[in-house]
């Protein structure tokens, strides 16, 4: 019924066109190798493939492919993981009637959505942002940096005349600080905040 009432409201707007809709994650894969939209508004809680496991794979296939991501909860993690995989918007299936065609235009332009209600939550995950990185030290980022180049704990103990019992005490710390659950991901933060030597 909600996707009857979605496909009714973009009906509505000309120049919108619905080409094909999937009843969850895997069916929606096949259905983009046979047909390639602009736009998928896609359900977070879809049966098989979830919407932001779908999401992270169209997006690893289909980079330039505009994800709106509907929900309906207010969860920070969901917004945090759906930009961690590139999607483009976010729309709470309460706002959906009044927002909906506001949020496929605002994509459409090559901005990123928000439905209104989020504000809260990307207001703290701009705070988180910015925060992480200033909690650490200036050793703790010496080892994150030697992390980032590939270097392992005892490379690490060599180069900064300290313990291997010290570096791991240090990687565990900088976990702990930036909510990182594992290596990988730690390493991406590495990366992604350019803590490389020069």
């Amino acid at each position: 019924m909600f996707r009857q009432g979605i496909k009714q409201i973009i009906r509505e707007i000309e120049g919108l066109e619905v080409i094909g809709e999937a009843g969850d994650g895997l069916e929606l894969l096949n259905l983009l190798r046979k047909s390639l939209p602009d736009l998928i508004i896609l359900d977070i809680s879809m049966p098989n493939l979830r919407g932001l496991e779908a999401a992270r794979e169209i997006k690893k296939i289909y980079p330039n492919l505009k994800i709106l991501l509907l929900t309906m909860h207010k969860r920070k993690e969901f917004v945090r993981q759906g930009l961690a995989h590139g999607v483009n918007g976010f729309l709470l299936k309460e706002d959906a009637d009044i927002e909906l065609i506001r949020a496929i235009r605002t994509i459409q332009r090559g901005e990123k959505y928000f439905s209104p209600l989020l504000s809260g939550i990307l207001a703290d995950l701009a705070l988180e942002k910015e925060r992480p990185s200033s909690l650490l030290t200036i050793r703790e980022k010496e080892v994150l940096k030697l992390l980032a180049e590939g270097k392992n704990n005892q490379a690490i103990a060599e180069l900064l005349h300290i313990s291997r019992y010290t570096v791991r005490r240090h990687r565990s710390n900088i976990m702990k600080k930036l909510g990182l659950n594992s290596l990988a991901q730690l390493l991406k933060y590495a990366l992604s905040r350019g803590y490389t030597f020069s």
